[in-house]
């Protein structure tokens, strides 16, 4: 495999890797919601609060997936390369 090829390769891992951990961040965020809502006595301002948190990470996540999306479609066309090469 050529020294490109095997970049792209470990491009591919790290989007892997980092989806992963987006995974394990919004499954904290919502063992987090879980125990908060069995709270007795929260009030519906601290739910709104909780909840207005809850929307501004899975924001900021949907924007982060959208970026690696398009790193996955720029490699997916570099491997393509890679692949004919690796033919030959």
């Amino acid at each position: 495999m050529t020294p490109r090829c095997q970049a792209l390769v470990d491009l591919v891992g790290s989007v892997a890797l980092q989806e992963a951990a987006l995974a394990r961040i919004l499954n904290a965020e919502g063992e987090k919601m879980q125990e908060f809502i069995g709270i007795e006595g929260v009030t519906t301002e601290e739910l709104f609060r909780l909840n207005r948190s809850v929307a501004n990470l899975v924001e900021t996540i949907t924007r982060y997936e959208s970026i690696l999306q398009a790193k996955l479609q720029n490699v997916s066309t570099q491997m393509e390369d890679c692949a004919l090469t690796e033919e030959i």
